[in-house]
């Protein structure tokens, strides 16, 4: 087993790997580390049907969305995200025991959960911050499994096989993004420290339809909602749904357009091209839906949502991507949350993740969530230092939830 062995430092994460390495040699389970430059040297099909044994897959961490990331450059290491994936293989059975996505990132851009002012720091104290290893899915704010396992035993392997990684490579640093709560709890185990967050998330309360919906609100929240829906209508704005699997080449490519066009807006950069959309229209439309506005029949606007059933009813609806090519008085709410949540309500899914920050959703119905997300630094003294500031910065997290709750939009 290559897990656990020559730690240089002597952190606390180093301390309780040392630890549980004992523990998990006692076990006697062998396990075959891999480190893997590209998705694609993964089993595809081994890879899903471990996914799929977990209690918070997502379509983001399925091995067509992570390999369309590559093999159009989105995320390979020219674009400053080297795959790094690490995978467990079991020596007595051949089959794969655990996997995370990881990359040896650059930067930090497209992560969701800033770092900035670490990297800032170590720069005016002349040390590097990059690179640094991140377990995350790229450019995605969404929580969910990150260390994919047959059982608990090969989690808790796995987890340990991170930071050992990160604790031998020459990195600043290991960062594993919005994983499961059971997730944070195994790696702040092993000495990383967790950060918290917040998301603004819709849940379904068992809707007959929209208007039951807007029933539950305020009747200011009410009114302001139903104001604006009509100001699209009276614009003249028509709106359609299309499934993945009916989403045609021509839609795609104006759906790619209003994407970079949002880039464009906020004078950014788009991480995701053409080509990505493409490929993951062919190779996972059942998690795909794509809403068009139009204007006398010329599209001017669209929203690209992923969901994904649960395997015992429910299942969630992750906001993604938009864009306008003409501007229209609140065409943005109607085609990016409106229309996915009557989507929501026709298909009964339980929940609508709206990504990453965003208070004006609250008035829509969205309430604040818990995210996560832990850390582990190799130099000590800056260890301690985001410690501290974690710490306080929890407590201020935790303050300005139950401030934002106690604005719920919802009648009493």
């Amino acid at each position: 087993m290559t897990v656990c062995r020559n730690f240089g430092r002597r952190s606390k994460a180093g301390a309780c790997l040392i630890g549980l390495a004992r523990t998990l040699n006692k076990e006697r389970f062998d396990y075959r580390t891999g480190i893997l430059g590209s998705p694609a040297e993964v089993d595809s099909a081994a890879w899903n049907a471990l996914l799929a044994q977990q209690a918070q897959p997502t379509p983001f961490l399925r091995h067509e969305f992570l390999s369309a990331l590559h093999a159009t450059r989105c995320a390979t290491s020219e674009a400053g995200w080297a795959p790094q994936f690490v995978t467990l293989t079991d020596t007595r059975t051949g089959q794969l025991a655990a996997a995370a996505p990881v990359y040896l990132k650059s930067h930090s851009y497209g992560e969701y959960v800033f770092d900035w002012a670490w990297a800032d720091a170590y720069k005016r104290n002349g040390l590097d911050y990059y690179p640094k290893l991140l377990c995350a899915v790229p450019f995605t704010p969404v929580q969910g499994t990150r260390l994919i396992a047959a059982d608990t035993t090969a989690r808790r392997h796995l987890a340990a096989t991170l930071l050992a990684f990160a604790e031998q490579a020459d990195v600043s640093s290991l960062h594993v993004l919005f994983p499961t709560v059971e997730e944070a709890d195994a790696m702040t185990a092993l000495g990383m420290m967790q950060r918290d967050g917040v998301q603004f998330h819709w849940l379904n309360d068992g809707y007959r339809d929209f208007d039951d919906f807007l029933s539950t609100l305020e009747q200011k929240k009410r009114k302001n909602i139903r104001a604006e829906r009509r100001k699209v209508r009276d614009a003249g704005v028509t709106t359609r749904r299309v499934r993945g699997e009916d989403i045609s080449d021509a839609e795609w490519r104006f759906f790619s357009r209003c994407y970079r066009q949002t880039y464009r807006e906020h004078f950014s950069t788009p991480y995701l091209n053409l080509d990505f959309f493409r490929m993951i229209g062919a190779s996972m439309p059942e998690n795909l839906l794509l809403v068009i506005a139009e204007y006398e029949g010329k599209p001017i606007a669209s929203s690209l949502v992923v969901y994904q059933r649960g395997a015992n009813g429910g299942g969630t609806l992750y906001g993604r991507y938009w864009g306008a090519l003409e501007h229209v008085p609140c065409l943005h709410f109607e085609t990016a949350y409106y229309q996915p949540l009557e989507f929501c309500i026709e298909e009964k899914l339980a929940v609508f993740e709206g990504g990453a920050q965003g208070e004006h959703k609250m008035a829509r119905g969205f309430m604040p969530s818990p995210t996560r997300s832990t850390h582990w630094l190799a130099h000590p003294a800056f260890a301690d230092a985001v410690a501290h500031f974690l710490d306080s910065e929890k407590h201020h997290i935790h303050a300005y939830v139950d401030e934002l709750n106690e604005h719920n939009p919802f009648r009493p």
